[in-house]
């Protein structure tokens, strides 16, 4: 039986590597499609009050577009990930971005708040085009010798996003309006276009491509989500995820709110935090030199847990100050720059029949359960730092258990490297 007739791509060896320049340019232009939709959703967030006032909606008819945003990532990425197993990853990423910028140029068009909401849903599905396939074109690029580096240089890029993100939306708000915004990002995406047609080769040709279309490339997610060599990795991505949808959702309430600190104070906290996530990120570049990604994904978890954990425990027994509670969370959130390219790392090794299905998984149970746990910390209250601490320390003690299963399924694999790739 060939691999055609049960559907599946054939073995190939990785194309060479490129030049250092080129390869330079290969990595900004996907850091810039896996940035395209945090910018998306952070850069707009400062003008939230100016867009309700100019549509003429409620504060929370306004946060719909973002809701319906995520939403829209979600479905993009359970789509556009196996799309692109079956058609190519360079036709999805560059419809992808023209219609990223398309329903970007109607967002900052739209005469009402039901228009804005239904160009965030397209905005939303074309952004994940990004996001889904940036990882799958590492996959077929790079060895598994490789991947922890080039990972790793990715995260550190995308960890600036939102950062960066609501500050260049709060200087543009300075001069303009809203709309201003949306015309920005539907520029990012020409340009990002442009990007992929120069310096983005085709990664996935089509004698690599499973027959049956994208039918047999949707089926895949089930297939790769039925090995659990691939199953917890994605498990363990997805309960980190919460875990920082929660810390999103609940720094601002606890700084500003509790600790009274100015909006501009809380920026630079989170600011701070970020770098400690970006430096993270960058240490895993070179730590996975020297240990595997499922040992780096096990102790990073642990010590992503631990911060939180530490928080709930003092702030339950004698009360945290605001230098405690910042400490802790950075501790979590350095962390998470070695835990999430770690993860990415190995799901996307193990998931190597099916890059596009597996980077699905991947982005689909992170948006999924975040989406779901986030609204979590404002249920339990935010009177104090606890709620927010309780459900970060929840997420990421049963990440790192899948991060333990990750691991000891990992056993007894032998290399991770492809066969045809172990002599490269």
């Amino acid at each position: 039986m060939t691999a055609h007739s049960t559907g599946k791509a054939p073995p190939r060896t990785r194309r060479p590597d490129a030049p250092a320049p080129e390869q330079a340019k290969l990595l900004l232009v996907l850091a810039g499609l896996s940035a395209a939709s945090p910018l998306a959703t952070d850069m707009y967030v400062p003008a939230l009050p100016d867009l309700a006032r100019s549509l003429g909606t409620t504060a929370s008819g306004a946060q719909v577009s973002l809701t319906v945003f995520l939403v829209g990532i979600i479905v993009g990425q359970l789509v556009l990930g196996p799309l692109s197993d079956a058609v190519g990853r360079r036709p999805v990423l560059v419809c992808g971005s023209l219609l990223f910028a398309a329903f970007s140029a109607g967002c900052a068009l739209a005469p009402t708040v039901e228009v804005l909401d239904a160009a965030r849903v397209g905005q939303g599905i074309t952004g994940a085009a990004g996001l889904v396939v940036s990882r799958a074109v590492v996959t077929d690029l790079f060895d598994d010798r490789k991947l922890p580096a080039v990972f790793a240089r990715l995260g550190a890029i995308t960890a600036a996003a939102p950062v960066l993100a609501p500050l260049a939306g709060g200087a543009l708000l300075l001069a303009v309006t809203w709309r201003y915004v949306f015309a920005l990002l539907a520029l990012v995406g020409l340009l990002l276009a442009l990007g992929v047609l120069r310096w983005i080769p085709e990664s996935h040709p089509s004698d690599a491509r499973p027959t049956g279309g994208l039918a047999a490339s949707l089926r895949s997610i089930g297939r790769v989500a039925g090995q659990r060599a691939v199953l917890t990795p994605v498990l363990a991505l997805a309960l980190g995820g919460a875990a920082v949808f929660a810390y999103i959702a609940g720094t601002t309430f606890v700084f500003q709110d509790i600790y009274r600190l100015s909006p501009a104070l809380s920026s630079l906290i989170y600011g701070v935090n970020a770098v400690g996530n970006m430096a993270g990120s960058l240490a895993y570049g070179s730590l996975a030199t020297r240990r595997s990604p499922e040992a780096l994904l096990v102790l990073s978890g642990a010590l992503a847990t631990a911060g939180p954990a530490a928080l709930l425990v003092i702030q339950t027994t004698a009360g945290s100050t605001m230098g405690l509670t910042w400490l802790c969370l950075l501790i979590s959130t350095a962390a998470f720059g070695i835990f999430f390219p770690a993860v990415i790392t190995i799901a996307q090794s193990r998931g190597r029949t099916a890059p596009g299905a597996t980077s699905a998984l991947l982005g689909g149970g992170q948006f999924l359960l975040g989406a779901a746990v986030s609204p979590l910390v404002g249920l339990f209250g935010t009177h104090s730092p606890a709620p927010m601490a309780a459900v970060m320390t929840s997420c990421l003690s049963l990440a790192t258990v899948a991060a333990l299963a990750t691991a000891l399924t990992g056993r007894g694999r032998g290399s991770r490297r492809d066969p045809q790739r172990a002599g490269e």
